[in-house]
This record gives structure tokens, C-alpha cells and sequence, in this order.
């Protein structure tokens, strides 16, 4: 049948484009593709997504790649960018890298920022992005897994600092916790330290929601690493995808108003 042939008063056949129909019956214009229309039904609708975080963010395949790419799918305008060796509290005034930094816009291609990358204030941001929902990935940074004890004090003063200034704009936000990693890597990280450290994420950062990323896997399940810390491609996506699955999930993110 072609294009613009009426089945029914209320019908036509659609290929690419959506019509309206006149009170004859006739299809008189083009109103929406059909990408557009599947936009509309889409979980993440009209919503803006401001992500921030260490170096998961910094390398395009990295989550800069798979759970930004999952928001985008889901109609979500989203602005992601990772400063590596970023603990929170560094995204209170502007901070520098310890080792570059990445960041990319909605279906653009992740850019890497060299070794002067540098944090923007998360009050700038916000002000900037206006976004709807802020992601925070962070957690193996500030866990001190070369250290005998977990630094307690000192990741509550970095917590805080960050998700207060956060609530400050009255902007719904998500923290993304650790995963676990094979142990023996570079880094230090072990499957008690990251117990320990998603723990304390969970109890300190409300009032954001918290996405305890060890529910994932098991310590010996865990992704392949290439330092013990840092995913192979392929475990970057099952955990971005895991990630995108909890957050829509998520009551504070259901009831996002577009």
C-alpha cells in the first residue's frame, strides 16, 4: 500500500513519517519520524543527565562509552565527564588530574582532555547543564586500598562536601558505588576494602540514591581487568548496562518530572 493510502478515519500506513489526519480523512502533514516518536516513548524522555567521576569516565571505553550510551538510547540529553584521580570533594572548586581526563556530549564522541584536564565546580555544572539528574561514579579513588585501614574520616568529609553541595541546587542525584575486581592488581584493590568502602558510600551519601555496583558480580565472577581495577571493554558494558537497569529503577528517578 503507499504512503499516505487511509486504512480506517483514524489510520495510515506510515513508512518514516507520522501524519495527522484532517476531518476528510486525509493525511495533510508530517509531523514526527519515526526515531522521534520512539524518543517520546522513551524511559529518559526529556530529561538532562549531568555525569561526573574519576577515570571509569576517562577512556572511550570506558563508561563514557556504555552507560552514557544507554541514557542517550533512552532519549536522555546527557553530558558526561571523568577527571582521573578525582575524589569528590575535587569537584567543589576546579581541581586538576592526577592522570587527564575525558568528556562527552549527548551522541558525540568522547574527548580526552590531555594531562591538564581539571574538574569544574559541580555548582557551575548545574548552573550550566541545568540538568535533571546528576550521576556521581566514584568510589575506588577514595578507598585507599594500598592503606592498612579504610580513611573513614577523611571519605565522610569528601561525601559530604560533594552531595551537599549537590542538594544545594535541589538536583536529584545517584551515586554509582565500586565493583568488585580480581585481586593482585596494581592498585591494591581487594574484594574486603571494596566491601568496606561501598558500605560507607551507602550510608553517607543521601541524599542521593546509591547503586551498590557489588550486587553485580561476586569476587569470582568478577570482570576482567586490565590493572586490577580498570574493566576490559566488554565489562565496562556489562556494567554500564547493569547500571542503566538499577537506575530507571530507581523511585527518585521514576518520579522525575520532564
Amino acid at each position: 500500500m503507499r504512503l499516505g493510502e487511509i486504512h480506517a478515519p483514524n489510520e495510515v500506513e506510515i513508512t518514516d513519517l507520522s501524519y495527522t489526519i484532517d476531518r476528510k480523512g486525509r493525511a495533510i502533514a508530517a509531523l514526527f519520524s519515526r526515531s522521534e516518536l520512539c524518543m517520546a516513548n522513551a524511559l529518559l524522555a526529556g530529561l538532562t543527565v549531568l555525569m561526573i567521576g574519576d577515570s571509569h569516565l576517562t577512556t572511550p571505553d570506558y563508561l563514557i562509552s556504555s552507560l552514557h550510551d544507554d541514557l542517550v538510547r533512552q532519549g536522555a540529553a546527557v553530558h558526561s565527564l571523568g577527571i582521573c584521580g578525582a575524589n569528590a570533594a575535587d569537584w567543589i572548586v576546579a581541581t586538576k588530574g592526577t592522570c587527564g581526563g575525558a568528556e562527552r556530549k549527548d551522541r558525540g564522541k568522547a574527548e580526552r582532555l590531555g594531562a591538564a584536564a581539571s574538574t569544574v565546580p559541580i555548582r557551575t555544572l548545574i548552573e550550566r547543564d541545568k540538568p535533571n539528574l546528576v550521576i556521581v561514579v566514584m568510589g575506588d579513588t577514595m578507598a585507599g586500598y594500598k592503606n592498612p585501614d579504610l580513611p573513614k574520616s577523611w571519605i565522610w568529609q569528601q561525601v559530604s562536601g560533594l552531595t551537599k553541595e549537590i542538594a544545594s541546587t535541589k538536583t536529584t542525584c545517584v551515586w554509582v558505588g565500586p565493583a568488585f575486581a580480581p585481586e593482585g592488581g596494581s592498585y591494591g584493590k581487594t574484594f574486603t576494602r571494596v566491601r568496606q568502602m561501598s558500605a560507607m558510600l551507602a550510608a553517607n551519601v543521601a541524599p542521593c540514591a546509591y547503586i551498590d555496583s557489588l550486587k553485580f558480580t561476586t569476587p569470582t565472577t568478577a570482570w576482567p581487568t586490565t590493572d586490577g581495577q580498570h574493566f576490559l571493554p566488554d565489562g565496562y558494558k556489562q556494567w554500564g548496562d547493569a547500571i542503566f537497569k538499577t537506575l530507571v529503577e530507581l523511585p527518585a528517578v521514576k518520579g522525575l518530572k520532564r
